[in-house]
């Protein structure tokens, strides 16, 4: 899972001998496969906040009937050719590739430590080399590889006069004033992540669907993600850096593709989210980020919601055995088998 992206890491460090630029580059080629999803998803999620007005009176009209509001639901989608999981498709595709970006950068500049460390100096010793220093012992990479060659044999991936191995905090605790270096380059990242943030929120700002409150705390949140990346590789920090830059463009490009005009898909479905928030508040229900996220992406099945059945004393043994995941605390209640068995055979003796 993780050779193949290493693979392609070592290819770009191949190319331009410097970590800063391959990593730059391998954020600039995820950037350029994730691009479309990101149109498509957004697409997605502004049909289905155009819908939302029909949606909310599908909801009041079917209240009671789970059942028959999915599959009004499902006829909507179909009728106006609308995926109902597009919009939620970016959120599945940002996890892993952090944690491949994350597990690859780590384990490139892996110095064994602890027990690790004790078996290290041991085999080298029975080399002749225990008085060898640990270096880094790359993994994922191929060992023919070159930046397993010129990582193997340092303790340092350094690159532009920057320590990549080392996280912000390390750095400050070693060395403050290089590590200032690190801490006002992770704050410049924290002003990128806010500016992106911003350019989101102001595609809302004539007929916001969410709280003051609620828009605050969204374009705070990802500040808030950029202050952890203190404790990150700082190569992971360059990834990122250079992945935000291409995120604002990206986001320049929506505004200009989806919100230009007022017959633009973003601006009816601002309308319309507006639309469905003025009917929430007059069923008395609620129009904020939780009614939004519930409209972004579909519902629940009904089969979900089945209360479990409470198994009878009387049941058969292999009921009682599939309700023993079903409904454990009735089954905690119910009399054990062993004690069915005993109560017929004292029935069976009166």
């Amino acid at each position: 899972m993780f050779e193949i992206p290493a693979a392609v890491l070592n290819w770009l460090y191949t190319l331009t001998d410097s970590y800063v630029v391959a990593i730059s580059l391998a954020a600039v080629i995820v950037i350029a496969i994730t691009t479309p999803l990101t149109l498509k998803s957004t697409r997605g999620m502004l049909e289905m906040q155009r819908l939302g007005p029909e949606m909310r009176r599908l909801q009041q009209q079917y209240r009671g009937d789970r059942q028959k509001l999915n599959e009004e639901m499902m006829k909507l989608y179909q009728e106006h050719k609308v995926n109902p999981m597009a919009s939620c498709l970016p959120l599945f595709a940002q996890m892993p590739v952090f944690i491949v970006m994350f597990r690859i950068l780590h384990d490139a500049t892996y110095i064994p430590t602890g027990d690790q460390a004790r078996i290290a100096t041991a085999v080298l010793s029975s080399v002749g080399r225990g008085s060898q220093e640990l270096y880094f012992l790359p993994r994922y990479l191929a060992v023919d590889s070159e930046m397993y060659q010129s990582l193997v044999t340092k303790t340092e991936m350094d690159s532009w006069g920057l320590d990549l191995s080392k996280s912000a905090a390390v750095m400050l605790g070693n060395d403050f004033g290089r590590g200032l270096i690190y801490a006002l380059l992770v704050v410049g990242l924290g002003g990128l992540y806010l500016f992106q943030q911003r350019m989101v929120a102001a595609r809302a700002t004539l007929s916001p669907t969410m709280s003051e409150t609620q828009q605050k705390v969204m374009q705070y949140l990802p500040v808030v993600f950029a202050v952890f990346q203190i404790f990150f590789l700082f190569g992971l920090v360059v990834y990122y850096i250079v992945q935000s830059i291409l995120r604002i463009l990206v986001q320049a490009y929506i505004t200009r593709r989806f919100y230009r005009g007022e017959d633009s898909l973003g601006r009816q479905a601002q309308a319309a989210s507006a639309k469905a928030r003025e009917i929430a508040k007059a069923e008395g229900g609620g129009g904020g980020f939780l009614a939004q996220a519930n409209a972004n992406c579909p519902a629940v099945p009904a089969t979900l919601h089945r209360p479990p059945r409470v198994v009878r004393p009387t049941a058969a043994i292999p009921h009682l055995v599939t309700h023993h995941v079903l409904a454990p605390r009735a089954i905690t209640n119910a009399p054990k088998v062993h004690d069915l068995g005993a109560a017929r055979t004292r029935g069976a003796t009166n």
